[in-house]
């Protein structure tokens, strides 16, 4: 439904977005990530027909954004991240005016106002003036003047940004609903939302594409081993034994007895596992202990830490932050050798190896 190959875009000497190619299949959510200044926002209004490209194509359902953007705009919904409401209309009004604006039909319009209210759960406010409304509801008057004319693509930025966690939830409910009939650009600094909601998440960082998968696979891409956290009861050093020689356990970091809040000692022991990348040991974990069993050996617990998309987005920016600026000079005598200077594409060679 999107395709860009090779856009850029310059503002005199600055280059806001720099070489980037990628596609959003049809009925696809894709996660748009980077940090502020990233050019996020001017990819966006690229592809929505606001703003000019320096070079490079950008096609939207089939259309040239650059030779045919009255067309395009037609297929897209386009929420920028500071949604232009008239605060001194009624949200039905406000919706007709749009539709109006929009080309939408007369016979058509009652109907697509109406589905759009009911898309986004306006409908109880939609006499009401938008300045009275809350910052949620008028996000979701923005999402509705986006869909009021039925198109196909939805390109949201920043759609939850201002919201309180509660608002934020019915908004990404919304947004999850509102895939299931539309392919969606979105664009947000929530990175557990996009875990959630989207099935693929691109990353760009001082205008570069530096990372494209799903989330679970640019996780697994940079979580190298596993930490497998780990609270049993019984002889410490019989246990960390065992642990040690279970297959693909690299180490086993152990407390020998934890301190009650009460000051009272216990004989609960807490172990940290560090395993090969791509093996999961709980499950041996597991039958070791049922083996013990007789030698009143108790697991209480066990849990894998999961790498979040947070984490893969500081690692990925902050190494492309470091590459851009280069090693420091050193205050006196020679360079040092080797430096901290790494492409994300060779972290994850390394990681893959």
């Amino acid at each position: 439904m999107i395709q860009v190959e090779h856009l850029s875009k310059r503002f005199g000497d600055k280059t806001a977005v720099d070489d980037i190619s990628f596609r959003v299949h049809e009925g696809e959510i894709l996660g748009f990530l980077g940090p502020n200044g990233a050019g996020k926002s001017t990819t966006m209004r690229i592809l929505a027909g606001f703003l000019p490209a320096t070079s490079g194509t950008a096609r939207v359902a089939g259309y040239d954004v650059f030779t045919d953007s009255l067309n395009v705009r037609k297929q897209i919904g386009y929420l920028p991240e500071n949604v232009p409401l008239y605060l001194d209309m009624r949200v039905n009004e406000y919706l007709t005016f749009r539709a109006q604006l929009k080309g939408v039909p007369k016979k058509d319009r009652r109907a697509s106002i109406q589905e759009a209210l009911e898309k986004c759960g306006v409908v109880e406010v939609q006499n009401q003036i938008v300045g009275t409304l809350s910052k949620g509801y008028r996000q979701r008057v923005g999402l509705a003047d986006t869909m009021v004319h039925n198109p196909k693509i939805l390109i949201l930025d920043e759609p939850t940004i201002g919201l309180d966690p509660n608002q934020i939830r019915q908004v990404r409910s919304l947004i999850k609903e509102l895939g299931k009939k539309h392919t969606i650009l979105l664009s947000t600094h929530i990175l557990p939302e996009v875990e959630m909601i989207c099935g693929r998440v691109i990353i760009i960082n001082n205008g570069k594409l530096v990372a494209m998968d799903t989330p679970g696979n640019l996780t697994s891409k940079l979580r190298g081993g596993a930490t497998i956290h780990l609270e049993a009861k019984g002889p410490f050093g019989r246990i960390k034994a065992c642990l040690e020689g279970i297959p693909a356990v690299l180490s086993v970091k152990g407390e020998d007895e934890s301190v009650a809040p009460s000051g009272a000692r216990t004989k609960t022991h807490r172990f940290v596992l560090e395993t090969d990348k791509g093996r999961d040991v709980r499950e041996e974990v597991f039958h070791a202990f049922v083996e013990n069993k007789e030698n009143k050996w108790v697991l209480l617990g066990m849990k894998k830490e999961a790498v979040t998309l947070e984490e893969v987005f500081h690692q990925i920016t902050t190494r492309e932050a470091e590459e851009a600026a280069g090693p420091l000079p050193p205050a006196e005598g020679p360079a040092p050798k080797g430096g901290i200077k790494e492409t994300v594409s060779g972290l994850l060679k390394r990681i893959k190896a």
